[in-house]
């Protein structure tokens, strides 16, 4: 039985008549009369009853359309299943990101991602020194920054943009008491990110600044070093939100005046333009906009 014939024959039902089916199917009248009539020789049956005022399927013809409209219906989907495999993004995509930025922000995505397209192999540099992109044939950068980074010829889109809050563990607010204001973090342990930081500047929500200058215990470029040195106890810590999300949740770490905020950092999405074009490339950073939109 030819499977266009019985797409023909639901068309003319569905569609009331043959001139009907013929306009939506974009082919002559004459054709859907002859193959649907074609199908009725093949099959031994009448299968509608049609004069020139009247179109009706007979009771043979009605058992018929609902099993004919299931098959096509069936045979749609696996030709979609085909035409999705065809299209379903591929290759190798290379991705470079800050060690923090790999840690808290990819490390979970990434297996999702590659769940989700097995025919795609992410591989993932994760160093905190500057990488050239189209130099070193990378598609992808994903870069935290403090500041608008610089206008080159790479094509931006921003992932999210946060605030740094001040964090601190329940046990060491216990002992050292919980600061009220911002002036009283002088009078507090704190953790920085550079042997040469000494202060914190503290923006409010109504825009007032303060800079305080907390007693440095220690100092590290790695945040997760420092995320467990406040986990510990050993004092205050400020971090970008996203990065002690869980152990907020979870209870190991208190976010600490939660009206003042110690900047915002943003994170951006980097390639090259031609490779941003790329079905697979595209497909990775679809993905990652959208686990942000969700997160």
């Amino acid at each position: 039985m030819n499977l266009n014939d019985l797409h023909i024959f639901v068309q003319a039902v569905e569609s009331g008549g043959f001139a009907a089916a013929a306009r939506r199917l974009n082919i002559p009248k004459s054709t859907v009369s002859k193959r649907v009539a074609e199908l009725e020789d093949g099959l031994g049956a009448r299968l509608i009853q049609r004069t020139s005022r009247s179109f009706k399927l007979t009771d043979v013809g009605q058992s018929f359309y609902e099993h004919a409209r299931a098959a096509v219906i069936e045979a749609e989907a696996a030709a979609n299943v085909v035409r999705r495999r065809q299209s379903e993004p591929s290759g190798v995509v290379k991705i470079t990101a800050a060690v923090p930025t790999a840690q808290f922000r990819l490390a979970k995505r990434l297996p999702l991602l590659a769940r989700a397209h097995p025919k795609l192999r992410v591989e993932l540099y994760a160093t905190d020194r500057f990488v050239d992109l189209v130099q070193e044939g990378f598609d992808i950068a994903v870069r935290s920054h403090f500041s608008p980074l610089p206008v080159s010829g790479l094509v931006q889109r921003k992932l999210s943009t946060e605030s740094i809050i001040l964090l601190a563990s329940p046990g060491y607010l216990a002992e050292r008491g919980k600061p009220r204001r911002p002036e009283d973090l002088n009078e507090h342990d704190g953790m920085l990110t550079s042997a040469t930081a000494t202060h914190w500047d503290l923006r409010g929500r109504n825009g007032e600044a303060v800079t305080v200058v907390p007693r440095v215990r220690m100092t590290s470029d790695e945040s997760l070093v420092l995320l467990h040195a406040a986990i510990a106890g050993l004092g205050v810590l400020c971090l970008p939100e996203t990065l002690a999300r869980a152990d907020v949740e979870a209870g190991r770490l208190v976010h600490v005046l939660p009206a003042w905020t110690a900047g915002t950092v943003t994170t951006t999405i980097l390639t090259p333009h031609r490779r941003g074009q790329l079905p697979a490339v595209r497909a990775v950073i679809d993905f990652l906009m959208e686990e942000a939109g969700d997160a």
